[in-house]
């Protein structure tokens, strides 16, 4: 079972054009290209061991750059993939299906799934509130991020590989972990009922 596919726009809407928006240029991207495109990949294995040899963590055929060192490789494979929930695609783009021919579900299984919901859910959620200046910045602020991002150029904090993108890109909803965030709207605080519509950053 493969999750080759990177995650697609949930939740379509109309971008907020603004006219004092950010302004976006392109330093290693094109327009109509695939930013994650651009860098080879290859299929590795991660795994954890006790000290006696014994196994305690293993995922095989796991799409990675092959630019990237194993530690990296271990560190995105055993702490940054989502386990559960993820809809899953053979090699070729397809849906997998469980024995009731309903969309299976899994783990991500590819660096690309990892950068493309980081950086759509920004580039989604920088439009949502009118931050740029107009659709070709949106475009170019995700291009420039995935292609930064799967070239090791620049990298958020740990709770941004681990939570973000999860409801948008997914579709997976939790229960409030008691945290709080400031709704834009309003300017009010409020208690995120949540998980990961509203992720702790």
């Amino acid at each position: 079972m493969n999750t080759k596919k990177t995650p697609t726009t949930r939740g379509a809407q109309k971008a907020k054009a603004n006219p004092k928006g950010l302004t976006i240029n392109r330093l290693f991207t094109r327009k109509g290209e695939d930013a994650l495109g651009k860098v080879d990949y290859e299929y590795r294995t991660s795994t954890i061991r006790n000290p006696n040899g014994s196994l305690v963590f293993e995922m095989k055929d796991i799409e990675i750059p092959k630019a990237w060192s194993q530690i990296a490789t271990d560190i995105i494979a055993q702490k940054y993939f989502r386990k559960a929930g993820v809809p899953q695609y053979d090699k070729n783009g397809r849906p997998v299906l469980d024995a009731q021919g309903k969309q299976a579900f899994g783990p991500e299984r590819s660096a690309k799934q990892v950068v493309s919901r980081l950086a759509s859910t920004w580039r989604w959620w920088g439009e949502k509130y009118g931050y740029f200046a107009g659709a070709q910045d949106a475009d170019a602020f995700e291009d420039e991020l995935k292609f930064m991002l799967i070239s090791q150029y620049a990298a958020p904090n740990s709770p941004q590989w681990f939570n973000t993108g999860l409801h948008y890109a997914y579709g997976i909803a939790g229960p409030g972990q008691g945290h709080f965030y400031i709704e834009p709207e309003s300017g009010e605080m409020r208690a995120s009922q949540s998980a990961y519509e509203h992720p702790q950053p």
